[in-house]
């Protein structure tokens, strides 16, 4: 399929990209690598009347780092913070999964403040947003504004950006003194879209582990040492999900069981 009529448009700076969003609100989309933009409006699940391109905006493409957090401009692509050399240092959560996300042509174009727009229940990006407690910096002519991880998803592919503001930037925080991550993820073929994924951040007194790809939203929960199978039991059941054409609701509680398991495993032993 094609995409419906649209009009394109390639602001110089962000001041004329916030213009052009506030004149015409819900009718406008931002584009900034457009791959899962580009699919949805393909098959006419997205029907802009105009795509406003910021992909060439400098200001936005920066990776910075500051008050104990990694910033990404919105014009970041997963492909530039992957190769970016302090980060295993800085986040090694995030250099555990960025190889997840995607494919390597994918990425190349695949910014990380639009894997977090998208908002797939599915992806890594949204996970680790969600895990590591970031932030969302988003902009409009009526101001900026912060939207913490635990606000920012409010259902399957939906966040809680208004329909005049944009993502410029999202914020992770720096790894602490003492933790330790693991991260792992099951999909019918690497770079698809995670059936399960999880990730954990673990210190002396116990882990957080959070879950893509079961519920409408990243699930995230704490748990002291030891983690008890029973534990991960009530976390995969709390979770809910549903059967689909990849995988059964009983086969991702499985998963969220073995795989959990072993990602806190992996944390405590790289505790010790």
């Amino acid at each position: 399929m094609k995409p419906a009529a649209f009009d394109y448009a390639q602001p110089d700076n962000l001041g004329e990209a916030l213009a052009l969003l506030a004149e015409k609100g819900e009718a406008a989309r931002i584009c900034a690598g457009g791959q899962s933009l580009g699919a949805m409006m393909n098959m006419r699940l997205a029907t802009p009347e105009v795509l406003i391109d910021i992909s060439d905006l400098a200001e936005l493409q920066t990776i910075d780092v500051a008050n104990g957090a990694i910033e990404i401009g919105a014009g970041v692509t997963q492909a530039d913070l992957l190769a970016w050399p302090d980060l295993a240092e800085y986040q090694p959560l995030l250099a555990q999964m960025l190889p997840w996300v995607g494919h390597y042509q994918t990425r190349a174009r695949g910014t990380v403040c639009g894997s977090l727009a998208h908002s797939d229940p599915s992806s890594e990006l949204p996970l680790a947003l969600a895990l590591l407690g970031g932030d969302v910096f988003v902009r409009s002519q009526r101001g900026r504004r912060i939207i913490p991880a635990a606000e920012f998803q409010i259902g399957m592919m939906a966040t809680a950006v208004a329909g005049d503001e944009m993502i410029v930037a999202a914020r992770f925080p720096l790894a602490r003194p003492g933790q330790k991550f693991a991260f792992e993820e099951v999909a019918q073929r690497h770079g698809d879209f995670a059936i399960v994924a999880i990730g954990a951040v673990g210190n002396s007194d116990g882990v957080r582990l959070g879950v893509g790809g079961v519920a409408d939203t990243p699930g995230v929960i704490d748990l002291t040492w030891p983690v008890m199978d029973e534990a991960l039991n009530d976390f995969a059941w709390a979770l809910g999900g549903a059967d689909d054409q990849h995988a059964t609701a009983r086969y991702r509680r499985e998963l969220v069981r073995r795989i959990g398991r072993r990602v806190t495993d992996e944390v405590q032993n790289a505790l010790s």
